[in-house]
């Protein structure tokens, strides 16, 4: 699909695999949206790269519906990818033998899920608006994690999370299908990231030796190559894709 005078919204686009993709979908050719968290680096973000930026909650339908507005007042809103997450480490059984806050649970899902969604929803209700390019009103991408399949003890909300972001994929494309809307998901493995970055050095060694091939961890901008990959191909529709160097986490 042509992005050439479309808008493109971009949640968790100030940093990570939101920032790579806001730079990609810049360069060819939309007008993008970056959505993050008021404290973000967002605004500074946006001028530089030549976007807009807008504070956003995820989890709020005011702030995303001023976020569609604002990209759907730039251009026909075609574009919408989802990096907006969290993540925690907290086992159901603590050290001390008490179970987890259940806040914890609840604000993971609530934002790499609920939060997810609740794009999807307010941005699709614009989408199929659209006059068609190329076949499609519009792509919508999600991004789920290989924690999804492959999740480790001490990962049960994000895994959850993140299993739930790739379970929605094939009924939300199936529903979208008759508005020429197509929903993709991409799991990424282990990139650089803020979320890696707070590793000590030794373990982020240690993670990319785990990474059959390449042994280390992956560029923002490849996957945003895979984005740009999927709003270009037509047939990619209600798909989860690993994009993880074939690693496949080890049980710890």
């Amino acid at each position: 699909m042509n992005l050439d005078g479309a808008s493109a919204l971009v949640t968790g686009g100030a940093s990570g695999l939101g920032l790579g993709t806001a730079r990609r979908l810049v360069a060819d050719g939309a007008r993008v949206v970056i959505c993050d968290l008021s404290g973000s680096d967002g605004k500074a973000v946006a001028a530089e790269i030549g976007a807009t930026f807008v504070p956003t909650d995820v989890t709020s339908s005011d702030d995303v519906t001023t976020a569609v507005e604002t990209a759907a007042d730039l251009g026909p809103l075609r574009v919408v990818v989802n990096c907006a997450g969290i993540v925690d480490a907290t086992k159901v059984i603590g050290r001390d033998g008490k179970a987890a806050d259940l806040a914890i649970f609840s604000r993971i899902v609530n934002v790499n899920l609920v939060g997810t969604y609740n794009v999807i929803r307010l941005a699709a209700e614009r989408m199929v608006t659209n006059e068609p390019v190329d076949g499609d009103r519009g792509v919508v991408v999600c991004t789920s994690s290989v924690a999804a399949f492959d999740g480790q003890i001490g990962q049960p909300a994000y895994t959850s999370s993140k299993a739930g972001v790739a379970g929605m994929t094939l009924p939300l494309a199936r529903e979208f299908a008759r508005h020429a809307i197509r929903v993709v998901t991409i799991a990424p493995g282990m990139f650089g990231t803020n979320m890696l970055g707070d590793l000590p050095e030794a373990a982020i060694q240690r993670l990319a030796a785990s990474i059959p091939h390449p042994s280390r961890p992956g560029d923002p901008a490849e996957f945003a190559d895979c984005v740009a990959f999927i709003i270009r191909n037509g047939m990619i529709n209600g798909e989860t894709i690993r994009l993880d160097g074939a690693v496949r986490m080890e049980y710890r």
